[in-house]
This record gives C-alpha cells, sequence and structure tokens, in this order.
C-alpha cells in the first residue's frame, strides 16, 4: 500500500534501506517493483572476522544475489557502520553486481558522550573517503546518521574536485 501510495503520488523510484534481513527487503522489493518505478536495495552491514554480514549474518554475495533477483535497480549500504568501514566493502559490492553502487554511511561509529550521541567524523573527515569510494566503482555517494547537509555539499566538493571541475 505505500509503495502504490508513493508512485500514485508522483514518486520517481523507491528506496529500501537500512535492512538487515534478506525476507524483509524481498518483500519491500516485490512491492516496489509492482508499481514499475525504479528501486533502490541498501543492507546495513558489520565488518567481522568473517567478512561483512548484516545483522542475521548473511554474506554480501547472498544480499546481492537477492537483490538483483529481486529486480533492485541500485544496490548498495547504508547506516550500521562508519564510512571508513564501508570503503572495504565498496569493491565487494562493485565485484559482485554490474548495477549501480550505492553508500551512505554513517558519520563515523558513534558514541556515547555526556549522556549524548555524537558521530566523531564531522563533514570535511566524512568527505575525505569520497576518493577511495570513487576510486572503488561506487556510483552513489550519500550519507546517513551523523551527516548533515553541510556533510553532503563537502561530499559534492569532493566529487566534483575528482572530476576536474574544482570547488
Amino acid at each position: 500500500e505505500q509503495a502504490r501510495a508513493l508512485a500514485d503520488g508522483g514518486a520517481d523510484g523507491g528506496v529500501i534501506e537500512t535492512m538487515g534481513d534478506l525476507a524483509e527487503i524481498r518483500i519491500a522489493l516485490e512491492a516496489c517493483k509492482a508499481t514499475g518505478l525504479p528501486v533502490v536495495a541498501s543492507m546495513t552491514y558489520n565488518r567481522s572476522a568473517r567478512g561483512f554480514r548484516t545483522m542475521m549474518g548473511d554474506t554480501v554475495e547472498r544480499c546481492v544475489a537477492l537483490a538483483e533477483e529481486a529486480g533492485a535497480a541500485i544496490v548498495g549500504a547504508n547506516c550500521g557502520t562508519g564510512i571508513e568501514d564501508y570503503v572495504p566493502l565498496a569493491p565487494e559490492l562493485r565485484r559482485l553486481t554490474q548495477r549501480p553502487v550505492w553508500i551512505k554511511a554513517n558519520a563515523g561509529v558513534p558514541h556515547l558522550e555526556a549522556g549524548r550521541v555524537v558521530f566523531p567524523l564531522g563533514p570535511a573527515a566524512y568527505a575525505s573517503y569520497v576518493p577511495a569510494l570513487v576510486s572503488a566503482g561506487v556510483d552513489v555517494i550519500g550519507g546517513c546518521c551523523g551527516t548533515n547537509p553541510v556533510t553532503i555539499g563537502e561530499v559534492g566538493r569532493a566529487i566534483a574536485k575528482l572530476r576536474g571541475a574544482g570547488n
């Protein structure tokens, strides 16, 4: 119902993100694809000694395969961890799909300071990871928890600089 309402309201596409369960993302993808709109499938991964996994223990390979099978137009990762952990994930995503790759990481791994959640990376520090993501073949770079419009502006400037467009 939500996907249909968004499509009927004029949405250009759907974004399914911060997913950690394959059954849930499959259902969401099928609902969005039924509208005829393109859809992003973005899982949340944690880095471990066994590689990147969702909170349910699913591998990147399994997640990408399901996203493609269910018709995702873009495949990626968001939230869950800081951008510093998604830099090594990016080449793995790129290797597993020919679809555009999406990364929307957090501004580092948060911690508590005086009872307040603090994300350690400011806008410039966050954007310093952009060249590595672009080099790894990421097509869409955004920001999740702890980022803000200033962060996204810095990301845009970093991309423009890589393209030779200056600041």
